[in-house]
């Protein structure tokens, strides 16, 4: 489990350069972010149970955060 947090890890770096050769530098420092705590857990050696708890603990923060944003923040039609 401690290597697809690596590769979740390797994804989301991938992410970091394209938002910031895009030039969209928050998203690029919120890629960044989720990089290095990717990165950081998956060299933890933790046992398989706590893993996915960290992983559950996760997709909740982002649900939560996702679902904010869409609600509140972000303006429908904006690129048009």
């Amino acid at each position: 489990m401690d290597r697809m947090f690596r590769v979740l890890a390797f994804w989301t770096g991938i992410f970091t350069v394209m938002f910031y050769v895009g030039h969209m530098m928050e998203a690029a420092l919120l890629s960044l972010v989720q990089t290095a705590f990717f990165l950081t857990v998956g060299y933890l050696k933790l046992s398989e149970r706590m893993y996915m708890y960290i992983f559950g603990a996760y997709l909740t923060v982002f649900m939560i955060g996702f679902t904010y944003y869409t609600s509140f923040i972000l303006v429908p039609g904006f690129g048009e």
